[in-house]
């Protein structure tokens, strides 16, 4: 059994409450926009991390991937930031993770769970702030929203 801390467009911005998830969660997913390298840094001191490449990571992410897909215990994920990027026939995915919108969003289409964790940087507009916590043992998967508080 593992538990993900999933999160998306933190825009240089690690809030205390998203590090503490991070902390007790085995592996992380960050769906893009992640704006800074010492952004990347803190994350992966954390441990097993899964990062892709978002609109506004620019030169210095050019090595992260656009999309990546990966099974963690049993359960095989897509992940992207952009959600006009996901192949239109994906195969082989429980979960398609995506960011970009700020909003968070957990919907099952034809079996597979479309995931935004919503954004946990900067406040943009009047839109909450959240990221995801899930846990996957045995090809199951259990995930919950996080609210983070702000002011």
């Amino acid at each position: 059994m593992k538990q993900i801390a999933i999160l998306s467009d933190t825009h240089g911005l690690l809030r205390e409450h998203v590090i503490a998830e991070l902390a007790e969660a085995d592996c992380s997913i960050h769906a893009g926009d992640i704006d800074t390298p010492s952004i990347v840094e803190s994350i992966r001191q954390f441990g097993e991390t899964y990062m892709v490449r978002g609109n506004n990571d620019k030169e210095w992410a050019e090595a992260l991937p656009k999309s990546i897909a990966v099974t963690i215990e049993g359960v095989r994920f897509f992940i992207v930031h952009d959600k006009k990027d996901i192949p239109k026939f994906l195969t082989n995915v429980d979960v398609v993770v995506y960011g970009h919108s700020h909003k968070y969003s957990a919907e099952i289409v034809k079996g597979v769970l479309f995931l935004n964790p919503g954004s946990c940087g900067k406040r943009r507009f009047d839109l909450e702030i959240t990221m995801c916590r899930m846990t996957v043992e045995a090809g199951s998967y259990r995930y919950e929203k996080v609210m983070i508080p702000y002011k």
